[in-house]
């Protein structure tokens, strides 16, 4: 005969259990468990979030799981463990699952510490890393699963940093230029945009070479240094300094490279550069709309997140953390 099951759950570095199959559905039902808990049983190899292992369902179904009498309440199997106890065996990290969610100690006969069973404890022992939802410090704060969405002010602030930072970058030419006769009036007519671009290498020409060299250094340098942020992190320099990141908007953490990159990153390079190139006034007004969109969203999602499928959240650690091969 298969043995039952034997469920272990976790919760901001206490855990509880075991429990059996039914017992951990009744309470993914009613929500006393949540999918962002953790639970380990036998054949994991390490502790998992409970959404990844029921792939988001409030009712797991394991293969081969045997069904538990009818006659063994939910109650009656719960672990309680003690206050106090003198043996050096004893988990200061393991209570009832009761006293995870602050509730009332089921006053019941003390079972063994799962410390003493040792066929039952987890492969790989981690640091039950505490909730992302914990950086929300006021009620104004939006939250979507375990992270919380970045303020659309801070979002404003990082685009406007990253702006600064390439004018800084061609500030070399923008000094020498002021120095030239320029006919703007060159720039001003759209169907002849061919002349504008002649006109344009030609004042690059008149510049000196070391003024253009450097120009080129900072530009292309910067650029280079805003995709290893971006690559690596999520964030380009202006997300750094306000600690905001861009994650997948399903798992929560970084998005694929060409989510990243591609969609999110070198098109909206090219889009914006075309919108600039025409008026400086038509590419404010697409950045406005951009904003304006994500305040009126309850995910903050504007034009940008829909078409990269992302989301701007508050940056922490655990969402820099690839999924397992088992997620």
């Amino acid at each position: 005969m298969q043995a039952i099951m034997q469920i272990f759950l976790a919760r901001n570095n206490v855990q509880a259990g075991p429990y059996n199959l039914e017992q951990l559905n009744i309470m993914l039902a009613s929500g006393e468990v949540l999918l962002d808990d953790l639970m380990w049983h036998e054949g994991l190899d390490q502790w998992q979030r409970v959404g990844n292992v029921t792939n988001n369902q409030t009712v797991y179904r394991p293969t081969g799981a045997t069904t538990p009498d009818a006659n063994d309440s939910i109650i009656n199997n719960v672990t309680v463990f003690p206050e106090e106890t003198t043996s050096n065996t004893k988990d200061n990290n393991s209570v009832s699952l009761d006293r995870l969610y602050g509730k009332p100690e089921r006053s019941k006969n003390v079972k063994a510490d799962m410390t003493t069973n040792r066929h039952q404890t987890p492969h790989n022992n981690v640091s039950l890393s505490k909730p992302t939802i914990k950086k929300a410090a006021t009620d104004k704060d939006k939250t979507v699963g375990n992270v919380v969405l970045a303020p659309i002010m801070s979002r404003v602030l990082a685009t406007a940093l990253n702006g600064l930072l390439y004018v800084l970058a061609i500030l070399p030419l923008v000094m020498a230029l002021t120095k030239m006769d320029v006919d703007y009036t060159k720039f001003q007519n759209i169907q002849d945009m061919d002349a504008a671009y002649q006109y344009s290498m030609t004042l690059m020409e008149s510049l000196p070479s070391s003024t253009l060299m450097m120009s080129q250094v900072m530009v292309f340098g910067l650029f280079a240094l805003q995709l290893v942020f971006i690559t690596m992190r999520g964030q380009s320099l202006g997300k750094v300094i306000t600690g905001i990141r861009v994650v997948d908007q399903t798992t929560h953490r970084l998005p694929s490279f060409i989510k990243l990159v591609g969609t999110r990153t070198l098109l909206l390079f090219i889009i914006y550069n075309l919108l600039f190139s025409f008026t400086s006034f038509l590419g404010f007004v697409i950045i406005a709309i951009h904003y304006y969109m994500a305040s009126k969203s309850p995910e903050n999602i504007g034009w940008h997140d829909k078409l990269a499928k992302t989301l701007v959240v508050k940056a922490d650690s655990s969402q820099l953390v690839k999924k397992s091969k088992s997620e």
